[in-house]
């Protein structure tokens, strides 16, 4: 275990040190003894403990009370005024004004935004056939940054292979020329998602004119699953798409015997410039600490140009947003400020998350305490995740054992759906993300099943919830979470 100096913010009601208007002195290191188990403070289990009564009242009041049903409510009617929020779009810009109006009328403070430049990509007209053996239509989803086809499209002779590994004990001159089919068998999102990752560039590299991908889901109805794709710095680039789930199989199939078939592929898809965006913050400012030891709560507010991003990432926006909106309406202010920050373009690649921390970097280690992220659903809860140093996950174990009227005090660690958070937690912050019943997630995942149909308004509201309660004990416990941060 590494050493770590936890410091005491309002010391003297369980340490018996200095008055409690004296921040940050230091106490006694502890955390995880040899065997892995932790070895809290007494006064400070004790402490957590306490927290319990306030825990119920905010279960209460969002779940079965003068809240319930307000978070779901409040997401439809973003998701329906707006629709999809892909970066770089109008949707997006006047989602944001939007919210920073609504963020205003909720009464939450210091709220503003912050710039960000993101990528700006336009989906065109996009079509794929099957014109040989025989004709049959083969739904398509371009991949974000993909070039389009020549005016009128390509038709040209298909190749499919099941793995990159496959693909590479192909000579290039068997690939020259063809549209590459890529069905991958599915074996998680993080393993399978490298194929629409680096497709595009892998296919190219022998001379092919196309590139097209299995749907990087586990179970489809004939939905095709968009996504972002990166072209390598020395190679061609080709248009990209993915295709369902069922056409990939098929395909495979069909070249696996022998049999000669022919695409013919158009998309008018346009790479367009940068544009600036911007992240959405809205505050509720502690009681004693209001510029430093910040606890954040956060999601995405920009979403694919498919479905209306109500579960990638709405829901975590959504929830994000309201647990201080309710929070406040209960009077329920703790000690240092809770943050709501709804990021921009994370689905092209972090943007608002590395502009932010740019912004942010040279006062990063005073003014954050504790980062939040929902980004893998809003479906019923189990509990949260952790990552950070072994004293901070003794305390947030404990904190999440109060999570017991949600029936969600189950802990895992390292975190599972933290990407923006991950500028700070890759490098010593401590951060959480939401466990939930996602199993279905991918199912609808950058797709048009993205709606409001897959969200529960009565799970949106155990997830709010705990998003409050958690962000709450967090920022109002009377010492900081340790860290050990990197550059």
């Amino acid at each position: 275990m590494a050493s770590v100096i936890l410091f005491l913010t309002v010391v003297g009601a369980i340490f018996g040190l200095a008055s409690a208007g004296v921040a940050d002195n230091r106490v006694d290191t502890f955390g995880k003894q040899q065997n892995g188990s932790c070895d809290l403070p007494e006064a400070l289990v004790k402490e957590i403990r306490g927290y319990q009564p306030i825990v119920n009242k905010i279960v209460d009041k969002i779940v079965n009370g003068e809240y319930a049903g307000r978070t779901w409510d409040s997401l439809a009617e973003l998701v329906d005024t707006f629709g999809a929020r892909v970066a770089g779009s109008e949707q997006l810009e006047k989602a944001i004004d939007y919210v920073v109006d609504k963020m205003q009328a909720d009464g939450l403070e210091n709220v503003h935004t912050e710039s960000a430049t993101v990528p700006h990509w336009v989906r065109g007209y996009e079509s794929a056939e099957l014109v040989k053996p025989f004709r049959k239509n083969l739904p398509l989803l371009g991949l974000g940054s993909s070039v389009g086809t020549p005016r009128g499209g390509i038709i040209a002779e298909v190749l499919a292979v099941e793995s990159f590994k496959e693909f590479e004990t192909i000579p290039a001159e068997q690939v020259r020329g063809k549209i590459v089919v890529f069905s991958p068998v599915w074996e998680s999102y993080g393993r399978t998602v490298v194929y629409r990752s680096q497709a595009a560039s892998v296919a190219s590299r022998k001379g092919a004119v196309a590139a097209l991908v299995r749907s990087i889901t586990p179970f489809s109805i004939g939905s095709p699953h968009t996504g972002q794709q990166h072209y390598q710095d020395d190679v061609k680039k080709i248009p990209v798409a993915c295709i369902t789930v069922e056409d990939a199989q098929m395909l495979l199939r069909k070249y696996r015997r022998g049999e000669q078939m022919e695409i013919h592929l158009e998309m008018a898809d346009r790479p367009m410039d940068p544009v600036v965006s911007r992240n959405t913050i809205g505050e509720l400012v502690g009681t004693t600490y209001t510029d430093t030891s910040v606890v954040v709560v956060s999601g995405h507010l920009d979403s694919w140009d498919v479905g209306v991003g109500a579960m990638d990432d709405g829901g975590g926006a959504m929830i994000s947003w309201k647990a201080l909106t309710y929070l406040k309406a209960m009077g329920l202010r703790p000690r240092r400020t809770i943050r709501a920050i709804l990021w921009t373009g994370e689905e092209e690649g972090l943007y608002g998350g590395a502009a932010y921390k740019e912004a942010h970097k040279p006062q990063e280690q005073k003014e954050f305490n504790f980062f939040f992220e929902s980004d893998i659903g809003t479906f019923e809860p189990r509990g949260l995740d952790f990552v950070g140093n072994a004293d901070a996950e003794c305390i947030f174990r404990e904190i999440v054992k109060l999570m017991g009227p949600l029936n969600a005090t189950e802990f895992e660690t390292p975190t599972d759906g933290g990407p923006d958070i991950s500028h700070w937690t890759t490098r010593g912050f401590p951060g959480a993300s939401l466990l939930n019943k996602n199993e279905k997630y991918f199912w609808f995942h950058h797709s048009a099943g993205d709606t409001m149909a897959v969200e529960d308004p009565k799970n949106l509201d155990k997830c709010a919830a705990l998003w409050a309660a958690a962000a709450y004990v967090v920022a109002d416990l009377s010492i900081s979470m340790p860290k050990d941060v990197q550059p």
